[in-house]
């Protein structure tokens, strides 16, 4: 129960702190131009003939803008927005209460699809394809099932572990969508978006500082940018140039290369405990400290994406790149 809670205030404090920054139509929205132009040919048919968008999935990294896009096919399609996790819904009737809520062409955006429970999933099926849900009525031998009509809806799911979702429920998706890092031009715009959005006076080269270090992540860029306000606000009369940018993103521990302390400590790790690898996922999360799943969803993708990490048959092991970037020019140099 305890763990219930918890994930609920985490999702709504994330979407409380994103909000303001959030992008609200797709003419707004910054980057993925292949999904974007393609969800816009969708969104204006379905709306010509007056129906719900089709179930949409969108799967990539963490930050990306996966709950953004789900809060815009809702405003595009003149809905209201639901958003739940499949961590708290432990139940068919958890489900049932929020399916049996929505209105006609409403979204219901279900963050971290692939940690459905099988029961949970399972009632989903007849709510995707047939618009119905099976309800139990009672317990023991007086138990009876009532299938309840739901109105025409649109589900939108959001998973960083696409290949966790089960075939069933990823073939009743008709929209399947993949997010991907996005450009330093791309989070350039972000940034100097966000600046404007809260009020900061900010150099078009602070901007272009920000967003170089952004690791291709646009809630990354946002959350620097509100944290290099703070250090300009307090150590350079709140304007926002390169070489404040610099010395803010040094303070929060981000390097040239975007690199935050975590990203370092896990390649530091594998070059100087494990001789630049290759070395087993278990490994590494027991000398770094940090869960398997969160080096695997949050911290890989970025390095593997960067070319600091390559992820083989036998382990997880250092690149070039990584060695440079620890002024170390080629492996040799460890040994002496």
């Amino acid at each position: 129960m305890e763990e219930r809670v918890l994930a609920n205030h985490l999702l709504e404090e994330e979407q409380t702190a994103e909000g303001s920054l959030r992008p609200h139509t797709l003419d707004e929205y910054i980057g993925q131009a292949r999904m974007k132009e393609s969800l816009r040919v969708c969104i204006e048919a379905a709306t010509r003939r007056g129906e719900p968008l089709d179930h949409a999935i969108f799967y990539g990294p963490p930050g990306l803008g996966k709950t953004t896009i789900a809060h815009i096919i809702a405003k595009e399609m003149g809905g209201d927005i639901r958003s739940t996790s499949g961590l708290v819904l432990n139940h068919a009737g958890d489900l049932a209460a929020i399916l049996t809520n929505l209105q006609t062409h409403d979204v219901l955006f279900i963050d971290e699809i692939h940690r459905l429970p099988a029961g949970v999933e399972e009632a989903l099926y007849p709510a995707m394809e047939d618009c119905q849900i099976d309800l139990v009525i009672g317990q023991g031998p007086a138990a009876r099932t009532m299938k309840l009509d739901l109105p025409p809806f649109t589900l939108v799911g959001a998973t960083t572990k696409a290949g966790a979702l089960t075939s069933p429920l990823r073939e009743r998706f008709g929209l399947v969508y993949r997010l991907d890092f996005y450009t330093q031009e791309e989070l350039e715009i972000i940034v100097a978006r966000s600046a404007k959005l809260l009020n900061v006076a900010m150099e078009a080269e602070g901007a272009k500082e920000i967003g170089r270090r952004a690791r291709g992540t646009p809630r990354i860029a946002n959350r620097l940018v509100r944290r290099v306000r703070d250090f300009a606000e307090v150590k350079a009369k709140g304007i926002i140039t390169k070489q404040v940018a610099h010395d803010a993103l040094h303070w929060l521990g981000v390097d040239g290369a975007g690199l935050d302390e975590m990203d370092r400590k896990i390649l530091s790790t594998i070059l100087e405990k494990f001789n630049g690898g290759p070395v087993g996922i278990e490994a590494l999360a027991a000398a770094v400290q940090e869960e398997k799943t969160t080096l695997e969803d949050v911290y890989e993708p970025f390095l593997l994406q960067s070319g600091y990490l390559d992820r083989t048959a036998r382990g997880r092991q250092l690149t070039a790149k990584a060695f440079q970037h620890f002024g170390k020019s080629r492996e040799s140099d460890l040994f002496g």
